[in-house]
């Protein structure tokens, strides 16, 4: 059932228009995704561990990223899961960046669609050192030309 909402808002989105408030950059470029899981309900001391998933980006923004990843379960854990915090650690052409981001959703590509196949997460940034900031913003800056 959650399918089939999450299928029927995408489409509605595509209807409706785009509500993004920063503009979007078409970029592929690859990603090392670090899943850090936390246990709900663990003791004092105890932590969940770090997964790791290979990925690429659809396109990018200041406040979001679209990742394409081959699935959204690994370890037995939804990596689009509720309140789940990704680290995503982005290879720009001028360093890597540490991006800390929560996922907003996610849809399945076509099978049909030879480009990509996986599932398309949409991230929003949630925070990025100072450093890593900079570099990413003179990365958007560049592609913007």
């Amino acid at each position: 059932m959650p399918e089939l909402i999450r299928s029927l808002v995408g489409k509605l989105r595509m209807l409706m228009g785009n509500r993004r408030s920063a503009p979007r950059f078409k970029t592929h470029l690859e990603v090392g995704l670090a899943i850090s899981v936390s246990v709900p309900g663990a003791k004092n001391g105890a932590k969940g561990g770090s997964l790791r998933l290979a990925g690429y980006t659809r396109d990018i923004s200041a406040t979001g990223l679209a990742l394409i990843v081959p699935a959204i379960r690994i370890g037995g854990n939804y990596i689009t899961g509720e309140n789940r915090t990704l680290e995503i650690m982005l290879k720009l052409p001028n360093g890597t960046v540490k991006i800390y981001g929560k996922p907003v959703r996610y849809t399945s590509l076509d099978e049909d669609d030879a480009t990509d196949t996986g599932y398309l997460v949409g991230i929003h940034i949630e925070s990025l050192s100072e450093q890593d900031r900079a570099c990413f913003n003179e990365y958007i800056e560049k592609i913007k030309e």
